[in-house]
């Protein structure tokens, strides 16, 4: 059962944004929370079907956002608010090295055993 509310991402956020940060966001009420926090604040209106102006866009953390969703409920049968954190992780390191980006499936393999050195991976026996 999650425990997430509208508020909970507004200390995240302030936890994790560079201050010197422009914020894109659409209109949502909640984000207002956030002035004072990030140099610049700009929004684009869905509600009059705006949805790019200039470089101002939501487009790209939709898209993330969806294709994390699907991955949630796709691969991941049981799944944990505790581990969030790691799920998140994955999906960021998938879409900082994908082949848009200039990674092939040998480069994206090495970038991942080159984060995995000098760790131990133990596992926990059952009671």
């Amino acid at each position: 059962m999650s425990t997430a509310t509208v508020g909970t991402p507004i200390p995240i956020i302030r936890m994790n944004i560079v201050r010197e940060s422009t914020l894109h966001t659409d209109q949502a009420s909640w984000y207002r929370g956030l002035k004072g926090d990030v140099a610049k604040h700009e929004t684009v209106n869905h509600e009059a079907d705006e949805y790019v102006r200039g470089n101002v866009t939501t487009n790209t953390v939709e898209g993330y956002y969806s294709i994390f969703k699907r991955g949630m409920r796709g691969v991941y049968q049981h799944r944990s608010e505790r581990h969030l954190h790691r799920y998140l992780s994955e999906f960021d390191f998938r879409d900082s090295y994908r082949v848009a980006c200039g990674f092939d499936d040998a480069a994206r393999a090495a970038k991942a055993l080159e984060g995995a050195k000098g760790k131990r991976l133990t596992y926990r026996r059952p009671n």
